[in-house]
């Protein structure tokens, strides 16, 4: 046993277990090579796109101060959005570097599970069945974990770095602990399992004399606990898991794992304390995790016993894979008593392993604590069942299974697990691929879970996002018929009716997301849109108010507010709000244009096209913005500048009449006649009733000595204005030169 454990530590093993560690990165890297394209979605879009403290890292305050209003998957997560605000500082909105970061973060862990799977292995109490095995095991062990298709939820979904974040941190605790319980990895002078005894001092591999435990290692191990519970709430277990790892494998029972490292569990427990501020500072995540978050703990923990089943059948066999089960909670028992049974049955069998065969033991003990904080009787509300949630639990299941398969298959084992390693790359690779649009990953969630209404609602957004509008309402349509009182699919189908110039229908939609979700900030908002394009603009803004009241950094109900202000006539207050929306969102081009409005209507031009110009600025094709900048320009006196705005509004959409009118105009007092005449007859061509159009192409045409034709478009205006004193006389004045 000696030589083996000599052979274990010599350089050349070390050189191996680096080509080893190298290969383990190789095989994730190709698995997930594919996904640093994919796009935010869902969580993504409010943790990430619209969270402002990710925004700078000088305020750093703010960066460890993530909001939790509405159970974020930031909130109470400073370490997560951390380095959300890294990879913004890298990359700005660009995705590739949110997903290298996961890429990085889950091949760490893969590493770490790695390292303490041979470690472990190598203690006294397995190296006699697995030491000669224990490098490729523990390969082999990685491996699968790291390619398991049920881990792409926790790599390619960038916010639920959460899972694997914490994940990483929770397994360096144990690793940094395996190393740190005993001076040397391999020490061939183990403590006497049967006695408790534990040794205080142990050997190198040499003739040197002895020296203490690593004591470094161990305050490792308290950082990265520490850091885990930074990251996510499934770290609470991380203290027990390491002193159930203690009594397992290194001290022989508890007693004596507490007596030789009583101040390392004791700092272990500490880092409860930094968990239990981030629970209670954001209120249980923002009101949805706890008892009183709306489900009760007994629906919730039957639907837990259904979850944890179809967690073990997908670590099995990975498919169906739902990005979005939902938030539905199973009936009553008999629904789920199967499921409830045999989850009763492995706690039961756990018990007993712990305590008559710990070793075994260990692997339940560390699979059910990993799933407690989220699939046990507390209830959480935003999702019931969760694929990442397995992110860490899926290692006692491989570590269980690779196991048997070196005692079942001995020499074939190998070959075996390589080409398990291989089918999950593959379907690894086939299920990232499912996330390369927003469409299709909710597409796939909805047709593999048809009664989840918010996977139809989602992928209708996602569809709506796409320009599929009319693809959209159908799915809304189809969320409204599993949940009629779903205020957001009524809030979103509202958009979409809005967007088809549905006005009426938008407002009902509006109306009833209110009726069964009064508090809803973005539905008063556009609610007041739709009430302002009626032509009411009384009527919008109370509900203008109350979606701020509800959500005073809601920019859009800001602008809007201001919009119906302007509407009303009142410049000064609407510039005010316009304000207020940029200071919130600074990169808003229409509250900029609405704002430049908003000067232009008490007669500051200066300022009003200075706004126009920062919203084309922000948004180059933004030709309303380039036909207010034009009469703005106009109005300073600068015509050569006017032409120019009003060119480019043509070119960027040759529809617009009054950009064809105004630059029809300017060109007439230029003296360019047949040119203005091509303007007001683009005009005509767009609207024919146009009685300005008429009169300006009736003086044009007069100027060309067009003497019939100029006479037809005065006549046309005076059928509209006969009491234009100015137009009947040139009217007369042409009718003269026939």
């Amino acid at each position: 046993m000696s030589s083996l454990v000599a052979e274990a530590d010599s350089p050349a093993a070390r050189r191996v277990i680096w080509r080893d560690a190298a290969g383990l990165v190789l095989v994730t890297v190709v698995a997930y090579a594919g996904t640093f394209a994919v796009p935010f979605v869902f969580d993504d879009i409010p943790a990430i796109v619209e969270n402002p403290t990710i925004r700078s890292l000088t305020r750093l305050g703010d960066v460890l101060a993530p909001p939790h209003a509405g159970g974020l998957t930031v909130a109470g997560r400073p370490l997560v959005n951390l380095s959300l605000a890294l990879n913004h500082a890298i990359s700005g909105p660009a995705v590739w570097s949110y997903h290298a970061f996961n890429l990085a973060v889950h091949v760490c862990a893969g590493l770490a599970l790695f390292g303490l799977v041979r470690r472990t292995l190598l203690r006294p109490a397995l190296r006699g069945r697995f030491g000669v095995s224990a490098r490729w095991l523990a390969w082999m062990i990685a491996a699968v974990w790291l390619l398991h298709p049920l881990q792409t939820e926790s790599v390619t979904y960038v916010v639920q770095r959460a899972e694997s974040l914490a994940g990483l941190f929770y397994l360096l605790t144990l690793y940094a602990f395996a190393r740190g319980a005993v001076c040397h990895p391999l020490d061939d002078n183990p403590p006497s399992f049967t006695s408790g005894r534990d040794k205080t001092v142990c050997h190198l591999m040499d003739d040197k004399p002895p020296r203490r435990d690593g004591r470094g290692w161990l305050a490792v191990s308290g950082v990265a606990c520490v850091l885990g519970m930074a990251s996510k709430e499934v770290a609470v277990t991380a203290p027990l898991i390491a002193l159930l790892y203690d009594r397992t494998f290194v001290a022989g029972s508890v007693r004596a794992a507490w007596a030789a490292r009583w101040k390392t569990h004791l700092a272990l427990a500490a880092s409860w304390l930094l968990l239990a501020a981030l629970v209670l500072g954001t209120r249980g995540r923002g009101g949805t995790a706890g008892f009183g978050a709306g489900i009760s703990a007994w629906s919730y923990a039957l639907t837990q016993c259904e979850a944890i089943v179809r967690y073990l059948g997908l670590c099995v066999w990975p498919h169906p894979l739902v990005f979005d089960y939902g938030p539905g909670t199973a009936r009553d028992l008999p629904a789920v008593l199967p499921q409830a049974g045999l989850v009763l049955a492995l706690l039961a069998v756990t018990g007993w392993m712990i305590a008559r065969r710990p070793l075994a033991g260990f692997l339940g003990a560390f699979f059910f604590a990993l799933l407690a904080p989220s699939s046990s009787f507390v209830p959480v509300v935003t999702q019931t069942i969760a694929e990442h949630r397995m992110y860490l639990p899926l290692a006692a299941v491989v570590v269980l299974v690779v196991l048997g398969w070196h005692r079942w298959l001995r020499e074939s084992a190998r070959a075996a697990g390589a080409g398990v390693a291989l089918v999950l790359l593959a379907t690894t690779v086939v299920r990232n691929a499912e996330y390369d649009t927003e469409v299709s990953i909710w597409r796939t969630a909805a047709e593999r879970r048809p009664g989840n209404a918010r996977a139809h609602n989602n992928l209708g957004q996602a569809l709506f996002r796409a320009g599929r509008v009319a693809e959209a309402k159908a799915c809304y349509e189809r969320a409204l018929a599993l949940q009629p009182r779903y205020p957001e699919t009524h809030y979103n189908l509202g958009v979409a009716l809005a967007q088809e110039g549905r006005g009426a229908a938008a407002l009902a939609s509006y109306a009833a997301a209110l009726r069964f979700a009064p508090d809803y900030p973005e539905a008063h908002n556009n609610l007041g849109n739709a009430l302002v394009r009626a032509g009411r603009p009384a009527e919008a803004l109370p509900h203008f108010e109350e979606a701020l009241r509800l959500k005073p950094d809601l920019a859009e109900a800001h602008n809007n507010l201001g919009n119906a202000l302007l509407a009303s006539g009142r410049a000064d207050a609407a510039a005010e709000r316009f304000r207020r929306a940029l200071a919130l969102k600074p990169i808003y081009p229409e509250a900029h244009y609405n704002l430049g409005n908003a000067l232009a209507g008490v007669g500051r031009m200066a300022g009003a096209l200075a706004q126009y110009r920062e919203a084309i600025a922000q948004k180059p094709g933004y030709a309303a913005a380039h036909v207010n900048a034009g009469n703005a320009s106009l109005q300073l006196e600068r015509p050569a500048d006017a032409i120019a705005h009003y060119e480019q509004a043509l070119a960027l959409d040759p529809r617009l009449g009054e950009a064809h009118f105004n630059l029809g105009s300017v060109q007439l007092d230029a003296g360019r006649w047949a040119d203005a005449a091509a303007h007001f007859e683009s005009v005509l061509r767009l609207d024919p009733d146009s009685a300005p159009a008429h009169r300006a192409l009736g003086y044009a045409l007069a100027k060309l000595d067009r003497t019939q034709e100029a006479i037809a478009h005065l006549e046309a205006f005076l059928r509209v204005e006969p009491g234009d004193e100015a137009v009947r006389d040139l009217l007369a004045q042409v009718r003269q030169r026939r």
